[in-house]
């Protein structure tokens, strides 16, 4: 099969395979525990807390250890609708979110809280002064994505937080996305809070980590005992908190992701060479992730052309939203046309995919199309 689906989920790096083994067999004690097998095992987790930490340019400190990408989300929507009350009941977002971030606003309107979605261009951009322009007194939280999962558009997170610390306002980025695919760096970006997700960067699914910066307190999501320095309850899962802090080592090695966009800029060119104005770029031509092409193929369904490639791992929209032939939400918050969008296939390359791959893609769809 020829995988080009990274952005949906990555295959376990073998480092990161080798890495969580012996906390699997061997070490397995409760890292609450007071005795040598749990005290190895606290120790092994802050060693992996610092490799997030220094992947993200943070302290230790500031990192806690979640179940995943939606968690992360929710901790901080939730987590600061509850200790910032007093303070307002308004949270903005935009349209192109994950629905790890849409459902939580949504859910928080049923319980009297105000959510404004911000419009994005054609490009699917979000407009830093769209947010100016929507802050208000009661503005708590501003949450907006460092890179979307469809198109691959590498949003304004840096202007952006700097609108909200001059507001005094709060300031969240999803950035699932974009861990392992371009340097992140919270100091540089400014924001309050970053979630990244382990299965996106080449660890396992069902862990991942939250960024907090340093003074802020929020209302934990999950309530219980003490873990994470009393961030959030429960026994930690200790072979994916190691496997997720060795990805982020191994992520930290840029040329990988060089390489693939070589790749990623080959293959574009090789469909615009032979199918000319029958395709679309779905999203910014240059702010955009260097593994990812939204391409529509007009006059056809994007969703045909996946059932013909058989032996083709790729999707007609985001992971959650795959088999979908309508309009992706993505694309019509772009302003995309629906006999334009209809024929979009998102294609998201990985550190193992080849170049003999792409060339066997290529013919692929030049027999079908």
């Amino acid at each position: 099969m020829i995988y080009l689906d990274y952005n949906a989920t990555t295959p376990i790096d073998k480092e990161v395979a080798d890495a969580m083994i012996p906390f699997i067999y061997d070490y397995y004690g409760n890292p609450s525990s007071s005795h040598a097998a749990g005290q190895k095992v606290k120790t092994s987790i802050e060693s992996a807390r610092q490799q997030v930490a220094a992947f993200l340019n943070c302290e230790s400190a500031e990192i806690i250890f979640t179940g995943g990408g939606s968690e992360s989300n929710n901790t901080v929507i939730k987590g600061v609708a509850h200790s910032y009350k007093q303070k307002g009941n308004h949270i903005i977002t935009s349209k192109i979110e994950h629905p790890a971030v849409l459902h939580p606003c949504q859910f928080l309107e049923q319980l009297g809280y105000e959510v404004t979605y911000l419009p994005v261009d054609q490009h699917g951009l979000v407009n830093p002064d769209d947010v100016a322009r929507s802050l208000t007194d009661k503005t708590i939280l501003v949450t907006v994505m460092h890179s979307n999962n469809e198109t691959g558009t590498i949003q304004p997170i840096r202007e952006i937080a700097e609108i909200c610390r001059k507001n005094d306002v709060l300031f969240h980025t999803d950035a699932s996305q974009s861990a392992g695919k371009i340097p992140l760096d919270v100091k540089e970006l400014d924001v309050d809070f970053l979630t990244i997700a382990g299965h996106k960067l080449y660890a396992p699914k069902g862990i991942g980590a939250l960024y907090i910066r340093k003074g802020i307190q929020i209302e934990p999501l999950i309530h219980g005992a003490g873990h994470e320095s009393g961030r959030r309850a429960g026994t930690e899962n200790t072979a994916f908190i190691i496997a997720l802090g060795k990805a982020c080592e191994v992520a930290s090695k840029t040329a990988t992701m060089d390489q693939v966009k070589q790749l990623t800029d080959y293959f574009y060119h090789q469909l615009a060479d032979i199918f000319g104005k029958r395709i679309v770029l779905n999203g910014h031509p240059e702010k955009r992730l260097p593994n990812t092409l939204n391409i529509s193929f007009l006059g056809t369904s994007g969703h045909e052309i996946l059932e013909a490639l058989d032996d083709v791992a790729a999707s007609t929209g985001s992971a959650c939203h795959s088999g979908q032939t309508s309009l992706s939400p993505v694309l019509k918050a772009m302003g995309v046309k629906e006999e334009i969008g209809r024929g979009a296939i998102r294609f998201s390359l990985g550190k193992y995919t080849t170049k003999a791959e792409i060339e066997e893609l290529v013919r692929k769809l030049k027999k079908i199309i």
